[in-house]
């Protein structure tokens, strides 16, 4: 019964043997000459400004989780679309009910301002509550 193992065992063998030997190859035969700008931080194009410790906002926070919601929807909405024919009315409905509750959420999310990034806008809208 492991004999059905050996040709997938081998293939790993093989694939970490290669690896180990390409990251080895490439340090020994490839040029070194750090600088500065290789040995700094990267971000996005831009240098680094103050602290990596530095707080997030808490909006960033709610956007990330509001993506989530918006990408799970996807991954129902999709393969409902994908058999539509074959389903009745009351499949029908039901992903319009749930398609209206998330689209009421995001008019909830519009309204209380998460998504603006203007930073002195957000906070004398959030003073005014």
């Amino acid at each position: 019964m492991l004999e059905q193992y050996i040709p997938i065992l081998l293939l790993i063998c093989l694939a970490i043997i290669l690896a180990v030997s390409f990251i080895v190859l490439s340090h020994v035969l490839g040029p070194n000459r750090p600088n500065s700008n290789k040995l700094g931080a990267y971000e996005s194009g831009m240098d680094p400004i103050g602290q990596a410790r530095d707080r997030y906002s808490v909006s960033f926070y709610i956007i990330a989780m509001e993506f989530i919601v918006f990408d799970l929807e996807v991954v129902f909405i999709y393969p409902w679309a994908v058999r539509y024919q074959e389903f009745g009315a009351g499949t029908f409905w039901s992903m319009m009910l749930f398609i209206g509750i998330l689209f009421l959420g995001l008019l909830y999310t519009l309204r209380k301002g998460t998504f603006d990034w203007d930073l002195v806008h957000s906070r004398a809208k959030k003073s005014s509550y």
